[in-house]
């Protein structure tokens, strides 16, 4: 996994509370066995109409957002149903952070998982940042997991709130199996005295 520990880029908006998993990768898209390949499905029953054309309407469908690897939503982003397809289709996309008010449990779970970064701010703080999104085309905010600030260039400064474990894991590009094979050698150690005491 990639470590996660600057990251300067364009702030793109979702302006939607109650974002669920099955609008951010509807079900349909499930059947992929790989991680990769679903940032193209992303938003799919938004981003596209029914003939599968690009929905002009959609945030994410604009111009000024293309390449955009930061989003901004609202409260309960992630919502709905435990698959890990949604954060895997948000980081296929190309966003390394999503930043809202709250997140469901699992969903900011799995994000760790999958080397993104889910910031949570109060609501007027990210109202300023919706608000600050649409004043300023190809506006953009530098991220430091180290301070655990977010910046721009027009003088907004904010610190934000972190366990502690979790930003370890991001910084050193860590997940779970990962984290386990930092113990390797104590294993093959394990492994060797058991098959020994075995014979």
């Amino acid at each position: 996994m990639e470590a996660f520990t600057t990251l300067k880029g364009l702030a793109a908006p979702v302006d939607r509370v109650n974002v669920d998993t099955d609008a951010i990768i509807p079900k349909q898209f499930l059947k992929r066995i790989e991680r990769t390949g679903f940032g193209q499905f992303l938003f799919y029953e938004w981003r596209f109409d029914e003939a599968g054309n690009d929905n002009p309407n959609f945030e994410l469908n604009k111009e000024r957002y293309e390449g955009a690897n930061i989003l901004l939503s609202r409260a309960n982003f992630g919502c709905g149903s435990s698959r890990e397809h949604a954060p895997w289709a948000i980081l296929d996309y190309g966003f390394r952070c999503v930043i809202a008010p709250s997140f469901a449990d699992i969903f900011y779970n799995n994000c760790f998982k999958n080397g993104i970064l889910p910031i949570k701010l109060s609501e007027e703080q990210v109202e300023e940042l919706f608000q600050r999104t649409a004043a300023h085309e190809g506006y953009q905010l530098n991220i430091d997991l180290e301070q655990k600030t977010i910046a721009d260039d027009f003088g907004l400064h904010i610190a934000f709130d972190l366990d502690e474990h979790r930003r370890q894991f991001l910084l050193q590009g860590l997940d779970d199996i990962g984290l386990t094979l930092q113990h390797e050698d104590a294993i093959a150690a394990y492994e060797a005295k058991r098959a020994a005491a075995l014979v």
